[in-house]
């Protein structure tokens, strides 16, 4: 195909795609979003965020984008300014959270809006994604430190912008779909490198992920005896230039003791090898922090990769929600590590994660939120929890059905720890359960041990989220896979072999070009 033909062919695509046609794009495209009348208001030609010519000189999509964008950065500077010298400091770390969540969510739909190419609207979709769950977790923040009441002090123009973001949501996929199907193109598929690794991860990445001599090129040093650059890994995250070039903290063996928070992109961690390098804190709900910012290690920059660490939070079971690595990275890989817990261990809270070859410990929810995450050739260990508590593997927290997000849990393994081993039989142990109403969660050619219970899967409160989750499993092994006992909930199935073909790094992860880059090995098919 010539060049001319293809700027005809794309034009068509995006003419057919913003649905800009005889000025009717608003009724046609808000007609198709889950809430039609906030749609309408804010694109309507009377509004004065959009005129008539704005949106024939931008497509319906920018514009959409565009009028939500304008919204956030309002929500951003209504919260950024509130006055809250009468609140408590309960209420205050709540509202922390929020100010650092609607400043990201601003990031996030700058990002949507600058992709103007068709081919790259699947990535919005994962940051309209973010850009959702950073609304709804701005919200739990309050409940978790039981301050529902004091939800009423959020600006109340947020409830519209939750609706608008998902009005986005809908309208970028349309647009994605379509703009793929008219270019010939299957979603956001990318042809995999020709040494096996998906291309999102660069060459030098690779390399380092390989060697076994990456530390040696290391930017910093990090010892907790002082023999490197720094004795703790918040000083070197600290020194780190923020810049487009990846680097690299190497930290050596020991325990140390400290909350660090990362938010730089292309940021690696290195260490000495699971519990040899530890990086722990206690942290947690029970004592007055929100499941968001109780994390041992915070990673919100981009790109992040770490290799060959232990992530800790020492809470213990009797103080509930604490977290030992929270991601929101985009594009982030985590080999070789280990993370230790009780409840929400792992929280995989926005955005495309990799994890390879890593082991997770926890009791409740351990691997939870609303990242699109897949685990290969990872460890499972459930812990025993306390007395008269259920053990759940996953707490997947998808809102919203055109979020692209989900937990995938493939070719791994689901055992009891060796403080669970000896009376697993006290406790029952299930594989998921859905925290908010569209949870999404697989198991793919998984061992699972007998520990599981023969329902697979347990409800989070009464019906709430049965018939509009999507859990699946294909071709587990293990005492604990027989699909023969599991729940007959409308939103569980037994997958076909195409279906979970979706849910494989190729397709899942947008072809997993991002993680050759970074030298894990991986497989991305079943």
């Amino acid at each position: 195909m010539d060049k001319l033909a293809f700027g005809l062919l794309l034009s068509v695509c995006l003419a057919f795609v913003v649905g800009v046609v005889n000025g009717d794009a608003n009724t046609i495209s808000c007609s198709q979003t889950p809430y039609p009348e906030i749609c309408e208001y804010f694109m309507s030609s009377k509004h004065d965020l959009v005129t008539l010519d704005e949106k024939t000189q931008f497509s319906f999509r920018d514009a959409a984008l565009s009028v939500t964008m304008d919204q956030a950065q309002r929500a951003h500077g209504l919260i950024s300014a509130m006055d809250l010298s009468s609140f408590d400091e309960k209420v205050k770390m709540a509202w922390a959270d929020c100010v650092e969540l609607y400043a990201d969510t601003v990031s996030q739909l700058n990002r949507s809006l600058g992709s103007k190419n068709p081919l790259s609207w699947s990535d919005s979709q994962t940051w309209l994604s973010a850009a959702l769950t950073n609304e709804q977790t701005c919200r739990n923040g309050f409940m978790d430190l039981n301050l529902s009441h004091r939800l009423s002090s959020l600006p109340s123009m947020l409830s519209n912008f939750s609706k608008m973001v998902s009005n986005s949501l809908a309208i970028n996929k349309a647009a994605a779909s379509s703009s793929a199907s008219l270019l010939g193109r299957q979603g956001g598929n990318r042809r995999l490198l020709s040494d096996g690794f998906p291309a999102w991860v660069s060459a030098a990445d690779r390399k380092l992920l390989q060697s076994s001599g990456a530390a040696s090129q290391a930017d910093v040093v990090v010892a907790a005896d002082g023999s490197g650059n720094y004795k703790t890994i918040s000083e070197a995250v600290a020194a780190a230039s923020g810049g487009g070039s990846r680097f690299i903290i190497y930290v050596k063996r020991g325990v140390y003791k400290e909350n660090v928070e990362i938010r730089a992109s292309n940021i690696m961690l290195i260490g000495d090898g699971i519990d040899a390098t530890i990086v722990s804190s206690s942290r947690n709900v029970q004592q007055g922090s929100t499941t968001f910012r109780s994390a041992t290690v915070a990673v919100s920059g981009g790109g992040f990769i770490a290799r060959d660490m232990t992530f800790e939070n020492s809470a213990g079971p009797q103080n509930h929600q604490a977290v030992a690595l929270r991601s929101g990275s985009d594009l982030s890989v985590l080999y070789g590590c280990s993370f230790k817990g009780y409840q929400d261990t792992l929280y995989v809270h926005s955005q495309r994660q990799f994890y390879r070859d890593c082991d997770i410990y926890g009791t409740q929810d351990f691997i939870c939120g609303n990242a699109a995450a897949v685990f290969q050739n990872c460890n499972i260990y459930v812990r025993k929890p306390l007395s008269g508590q259920k053990n759940t593997v996953t707490a997947q927290a998808r809102t919203d059905p055109n979020q692209n997000t989900g937990i995938s849990i493939h070719n791994s393994r689901v055992t009891a720890a060796s403080d669970l081993r000896a009376v697993q039989g006290s406790f029952k142990t299930y594989l998921g359960r859905p925290w908010q109403k569209y949870s999404r969660t697989v198991f793919m050619k998984t061992s699972l041990d007998s520990l599981i219970d023969p329902a697979g899967w347990l409800e989070w409160s009464g019906s709430f989220a049965l018939s509009t989750l999507y859990y699946g499993e294909f071709m587990n092994s293990g005492a604990g896979a027989s699909t023969s006992g599991r729940v007959t909930w409308p939103g569980y199935r037994v997958m076909s072999s195409e279906e979970a073909g979706e849910f494989t790094v190729g397709s899942f992860l947008g072809g997993g070009s991002w993680i050759a880059a970074a030298g894990v090995p991986f497989t991305s098919g079943l």
